[in-house]
């Protein structure tokens, strides 16, 4: 059963899918579908319903010629989660809830589209009770994803994410990446690299209290949500205007390296909305 405040989105691959079930993607193997693949004789494909006549009474070799069409297919989806400690922030929004309303609109998306739905979790190591294989169980893949906020708090880095591109399957797919990526650039590329089968959608939850929350003067505690260590800082306005800049400064060392790899990613700074994933893949067809 669906929950009532999910959304699903429209999404496109472009690629063709090289599944033998069914779906809504153009696909590689022959079978019913409504795009016409070529012209094989009666021998190759007994299969008189797709006589061709026309196409008979031209064949200079005098084969009962039969239409071939390609079949459309389906392909997996994957949610790729980010549950490290960093994630448990909690400003305008929670973290771990835009996450997980992210991880529904993907799983209704898919199970709309007849396409496999995965998701995969993962802190210090993968999470593998919080953690799906591809398949089209709708109500198992809702259970799961509502007890990802129930994760235990503590400092957690995310260097599962190295283990977590093993877990996803062979079959080329949309992965959708869901962090605020927190990690170091070497081992998001090194993550990458992993994922270069699959066409990946990085949604980068950054919220903008993360620093906007910062005292202007005065002494402040700051807590590393990765190593659990903290420091005791004085703020004066000087060094509140270094965290900011360092924000737009990490911004562009992603976009940098994403574009290395021709992905754009899609930030959220706020509330979820379906309608972003709509518009990420509209823009991407234009």
């Amino acid at each position: 059963m669906m929950p009532d405040k999910v959304q699903s989105f429209f999404y496109q691959v472009p690629w063709r899918s090289a599944s033998v079930h069914s779906g809504a993607h153009q696909g590689v193997q022959r079978g019913i579908g409504d795009e016409f693949s070529k012209h094989v004789s009666l021998v190759d494909y007994p299969d008189a319903r797709r006589l061709d006549l026309r196409q008979t009474l031209r064949d200079p070799y005098e084969q009962i010629q039969i239409r071939v069409f390609k079949q459309e297919a389906s392909t997996p989806l994957y949610a790729l989660c980010d549950l490290s400690s960093s994630m448990q922030f909690k400003g305008h929004v929670s973290k771990y809830e835009t996450l997980q309303a992210i991880a529904a609109a993907i799983a209704c998306s898919a199970h709309e589209n007849s396409d496999l739905f995965g998701m995969v979790c993962y802190q210090h190591r993968v999470l593998p009770e919080l953690s799906l294989a591809p398949g089209h169980h709708a109500q198992q893949s809702f259970d799961t994803i509502a007890q990802l906020t129930e994760v235990e708090a503590g400092p957690q880095d995310g260097q599962g994410i190295v283990e977590a591109t093993a877990w996803l399957g062979q079959q080329k797919g949309l992965v959708f990446w869901i962090s605020d990526f927190h990690l170091p650039l070497s081992l998001i590329e090194q993550s990458l690299n992993s994922l270069s089968n699959h066409q990946v959608i990085p949604l980068v939850l950054w919220d903008p209290q993360e620093y906007e929350r910062l005292p202007r003067l005065g002494f402040g505690n700051l807590q590393d949500p990765e190593t659990g260590q903290q420091k005791t800082i004085f703020f004066r306005p000087a060094l509140r205007a270094r965290f900011v800049a360092q924000f737009e400064q990490r911004k562009q060392a992603l976009d940098q390296l994403f574009a290395r790899f021709e992905i754009r990613p899609l930030y959220v700074t706020g509330a979820f909305e379906a309608a972003m994933l709509s518009d990420y893949f509209e823009q991407l067809i234009q």
